[in-house]
């Protein structure tokens, strides 16, 4: 007998919104009964109609008409809307992986923590950022072996092509939820984010460089456990590519990795998108093992 799969809606049909209904179709565990926004003339619901989602253009109460027939919701708005979003959802009882820098819950990476959200049953399940999901887990391996790191400093560089109105939207959120990521999964007192949205055509691909001042380096120790997450995120990324290894340049540990997208609705060089989408459509498939189960 077929596993009966767990019903996903999306909440945003923009860049994040529609290639996340691409993954989510393809997906053996999701099927998405609902695709939400507000312009049915958007590139985003014209590919989903394609494509045969159901869709919506009344937003959030799209989700509350269709309720009964959604376990999962993944809000792929901005941090305002979803603050917004958040309360009706909740009362709704639906679980919600939220794709903004809202921060409202618990933060979310999949190589770090992805059995103790799932055992906690979280409601709302925070993606932090594209550069959170880059450097956090880089950060956290570095904590793993070193228990003297004052400060971490991250710097993503991503296309300017693939950062969308909700993307610019959400900047300050941006820089505040990594920073908060980065505080308590790098194990640090203080943390810097930096963002830079890059013009150049063609269009680059995405790469975050992760600097580290630790007291005493083991570089050696770095290295095997940087070694080890990257090993983790290429599960659920097949992109994630360390480009320059742990090195000490300066007083400070510093490494470089780049991201590559999976080319499904996206072009590969927004891997900034790719990587956040493949974080949560993970934690969904997680949660339908975990139902079924």
């Amino acid at each position: 007998m077929a596993q009966q799969k767990t019903r996903v809606a999306i909440l945003g049909t923009g860049n994040i919104g529609t290639d996340l209904l691409i993954k989510a179709m393809r997906s053996d565990l999701l099927e998405c009964t609902l695709f939400v926004g507000r312009n049915l003339r958007s590139d985003g619901m014209q590919k989903a109609s394609e494509l045969g989602a159901p869709i919506s253009d009344r937003g959030i109460d799209g989700i509350v008409q269709h309720a009964d027939n959604i376990d999962i919701v993944f809000d792929a708005t901005s941090a305002a809307a979803h603050m917004v979003h958040w309360p009706v959802l909740q009362k709704l009882g639906k679980t919600v992986i939220d794709m903004t820098p809202a921060k409202i819950g618990d933060l979310c990476v999949p190589a770090i923590n992805t059995d103790q959200i799932i055992a906690s049953r979280a409601q709302n399940i925070n993606m932090i950022t594209c550069g959170g999901q880059a450097s956090v887990p880089i950060a956290n391996a570095i904590a793993a072996v070193q228990d003297d790191i004052e400060y971490i400093e991250v710097a993503s560089s991503i296309a300017s092509r693939s950062a969308g109105p909700a993307t610019r939207a959400n900047l300050d959120e941006y820089i505040e939820t990594t920073e908060q990521a980065l505080i308590k999964f790098g194990r640090t007192r203080l943390a810097k984010a930096i963002l830079i949205l890059n013009p150049a055509r063609p269009p680059i691909d995405m790469q975050t460089t992760i600097y580290a001042k630790v007291g005493n380096p083991n570089l050696a120790a770095i290295r095997a456990s940087v070694a080890e997450m990257i090993t983790r995120i290429k599960q659920y990324v097949p992109g994630y590519q360390l480009i320059v290894p742990p090195t000490i340049e300066g007083g400070k540990v510093m490494t470089t990795v780049k991201v590559l997208g999976n080319g499904d609705y996206l072009p590969r060089y927004a891997g900034n998108l790719d990587i956040i989408n493949c974080a949560a459509i993970g934690i969904a498939e997680r949660i339908a093992r975990q139902r079924t189960e």
